[in-house]
């Protein structure tokens, strides 16, 4: 995260819009129905924290939307899905056609460019990901190059539907980033904004959008609800884990075949 100490808005280090929050957070009801119109994966799964189970050490293909990562099972159970995103994974994501970053097309036209598959590998150390049942964010933990632990990033998603070996749900744009010292940050408000004037987002559906950003506030971070309430800071991968791999789908090999070469 880039700016001086002290200041309210500062630009993270992948490019996003950061909004330091003070004060109490403001939660209300949110209408998960309105935003279940989002999901495009997973529609008929079952939902998340019901049986079966996967065992630790297990593979399970976390998609969002049309995006997958394999990442390895830590505990999977009614209360939620652990998993271990390792460095160098490979994955696919949409990103612009034309072979820009995300983050270089300019905000106006970043919900409406042409979007392709591609294969992309995890860079940077590897991040734990945690998604609590029935909850609309997914909470992932970041450590520093030292081993150091870097601050919880609080990914506001759609709640998780599963099917054997895998999890779906859907990325809802707007973020929150807590730090070891207790600062929260709201990240990408200004993309939600640009959603709307393009017409991805409706007014209802950003509305809904900001209301879970409060609800997690408060729910996760002020009353310290699960997962951090548990350990999860200090864990650290089996040594004897390897890197998972990407199944050899159709989507796969799509994605293989519009990959530019780097």
């Amino acid at each position: 995260m880039t700016g001086t100490a002290g200041e309210e808005n500062v630009v993270s280090d992948s490019g996003g819009s950061m909004v330091r929050l003070v004060g109490a957070a403001t939660p209300r009801h949110v209408d998960l129905s309105l935003l279940e119109g989002e999901r495009n994966v997973g529609m008929d799964w079952r939902e998340a924290g019901t049986a079966p189970h996967q065992a630790p050490g297990d593979v399970v293909l976390w998609h969002y939307g049309r995006s997958i990562a394999p990442v390895r099972v830590v505990r999977d159970d009614e209360r939620g899905l652990v998993a271990w995103l390792a460095e160098g994974t490979e994955g696919v994501d949409w990103r612009p056609a034309d072979g820009r970053a995300t983050r270089e097309v300019p905000l106006a036209e970043r919900f409406t460019v042409a979007l392709a598959p591609v294969i992309s590998r995890w860079s940077g150390g590897g991040v734990l990901r945690i998604a609590p049942t029935g909850r609309p964010w997914s909470v992932w933990l970041f450590w520093e190059d030292d081993g150091a632990f870097a601050g919880h990033y609080i990914n506001l998603e759609l709640p998780h539907r599963r099917s054997a070996g895998e999890t779906a749900t859907r990325d809802l744009t707007l973020d929150l980033w807590l730090e070891p010292d207790g600062v929260l940050w709201l990240k990408d408000a200004d993309e939600v904004e640009a959603a709307v004037a393009c017409d991805r987002y409706s007014v209802e559906t950003a509305a809904e959008i900001r209301a879970v950003a409060e609800w997690a506030r408060a729910e996760l971070v002020e009353r310290r609800s699960w997962p951090l309430d548990e350990g999860w800071t200090t864990w650290q991968p089996p040594a004897d884990w390897t890197v998972p791999s990407l199944p050899d789908t159709d989507e796969v090999r799509r994605a293989r075949a519009t990959t530019l070469p780097s």
